[in-house]
C-alpha cells in the first residue's frame, strides 16, 4: 500500500477546522479504495484558540505546536512529524474545500505514477470564480493576481504534493512571509546551485481545490501586501545565499531553519538597496507586461493604482522592520 501524510496546516481556524477535517476524512477513505493510506495530520500551531481542540474532535490526528509560522511547521512536518515510511507528503492549508472526494488520490496517484517529478500541484479556484463575482472588489479580487494560470509552473501553498525524500531534502527559514515561493526556487535549482528545472514542478488537470477570495478592500490589499512583502524578501534572500560559495548554501538553510535571528539578520545586511529601497520596481509594473495590456487601458491602469497603494504601504512595513512576520 502507498503511504501519504497529509499535513494540515492551521493558525487560528477554529472556525473551520471541523469541516475541513471532515472534508479530509472523506479524501481518506478514497485514498483507501484506490490503495493509498493517508493519514490525516492537522498542525496546529501558534493557534490562541481551540483549532486542535475542535480538530481532535472532528476526528483528525493533531499536532499542536507553540510555535507560529508556516515555514516553521513546514519543517516540522517534513522532519519530525511525518512517518517515516511515508512516500509522499502532502501539503494543505486548512482553510480550503474540495468539490470532489478523490481529489487527493489523483493528486497522490498522479505523482507517484510520475517518479521524475518533485512538485504536483492541485489548481487553486477562488469561490467567486463559480459563484460570480458581483461588487467591484470582488472584481478587483479576480485580477488582483494577474490570475492564477501559473499554477502549474509555481507552487501553490495552498495544496500540493511532493515525494517525502525529497520533501526532507530541504529546510525553510525560520519566518517566511512567503514560504511556497521561496520552495519552488529551492526545488527547481537544487538550492541555487544549477539553473531552473521547471521540469520538477507541474499541475494535474482536472484536480483543484477551492478558497475564499477577500471581498474587502483592506483585506484585499493586506493579502496583496503581504504577497509582495514575501517576494522581497525572497528575493533578498537568494541574492544573500548566491554571494555563498555553492557548496554552502544548504548548510546556511539548516542553519536558517534553527536559527530565528537568521532572517533578520539577512534583511538587515541585504536592504535597503538603491534605487528601488525595499521592494524592487517589478512588483510595481508587472500590469505592464501582461499580454493585452495596453488592450485592456482602463483595467490596466485601475490595476496600477491599486498595486501603487500595495507597494508603497510594503516599502513603508519593510522600512519599519515590520514587513516579515511568521504568517
Amino acid at each position: 500500500m502507498l503511504r501519504a501524510d497529509l499535513g494540515i496546516f492551521a493558525h487560528d481556524e477554529a472556525q473551520g477546522i471541523a469541516a475541513m477535517v471532515a472534508q479530509a476524512l472523506v479524501q481518506r477513505e478514497a485514498c483507501a479504495a484506490a490503495g493509498i493510506d493517508l493519514r490525516v495530520l492537522v498542525l496546529a500551531n501558534g493557534c490562541r484558540d481551540d483549532t486542535a481542540a475542535r480538530a481532535a474532535a472532528a476526528g483528525a490526528e493533531v499536532a499542536d505546536l507553540p510555535q507560529g509560522g508556516k515555514s516553521r511547521t513546514w519543517n516540522r512536518f517534513t522532519q519530525d512529524l511525518s512517518r517515516p515510511e511515508a512516500a509522499i507528503l502532502v501539503f494543505a492549508d486548512a482553510d480550503i474545500a474540495w468539490t470532489e472526494p478523490d481529489a487527493l488520490a489523483r493528486l497522490i496517484l498522479g505523482l507517484s505514477a510520475r517518479p521524475g517529478l518533485w512538485v504536483l500541484n492541485s489548481r487553486p479556484v477562488k469561490d467567486i470564480a463559480l459563484t460570480g463575482a458581483r461588487t467591484l472588489v470582488e472584481k478587483l479580487a479576480l485580477k488582483a493576481a494577474g490570475g492564477l494560470d501559473d499554477w502549474k509552473t509555481a507552487i501553490c501553498g495552498q495544496l500540493y504534493a511532493m515525494p517525502a525524500a525529497r520533501a526532507r531534502a530541504f529546510r525553510l527559514p525560520a519566518g517566511l512571509p512567503v514560504e511556497d515561493g521561496f520552495l519552488r526556487a529551492m526545488v527547481l535549482t537544487d538550492q541555487l546551485t544549477i539553473p531552473e528545472d521547471l521540469n520538477r514542478i507541474d499541475g494535474l488537470d482536472g484536480v483543484f481545490h477551492l478558497f475564499e477570495s477577500e471581498r474587502s478592500l483592506k483585506g484585499l490589499i493586506r493579502h496583496q501586501e503581504r504577497i509582495v512583502i514575501g517576494s522581497a524578501v525572497n528575493a533578498c534572500l537568494f541574492d544573500r545565499l548566491r554571494a555563498l560559495p555553492p557548496d554552502a548554501r544548504a548548510a546556511a538553510l539548516t542553519q536558517a531553519a534553527a536559527d530565528e535571528a537568521w532572517l533578520g539578520a539577512q534583511l538587515r545586511a541585504g536592504l535597503p538597496r538603491w534605487p528601488f529601497l525595499y521592494v524592487p520596481f517589478h512588483f510595481l509594473v508587472k500590469r505592464l507586461t501582461r499580454p493585452g495590456a495596453l488592450r485592456r487601458l482602463p483595467v490596466t491602469l485601475l490595476g496600477l493604482g491599486f498595486d501603487f497603494i500595495v507597494y508603497l504601504r510594503a516599502q513603508i512595513r519593510m522600512a519599519k522592520g515590520t514587513g516579515a512576520g511568521f504568517w
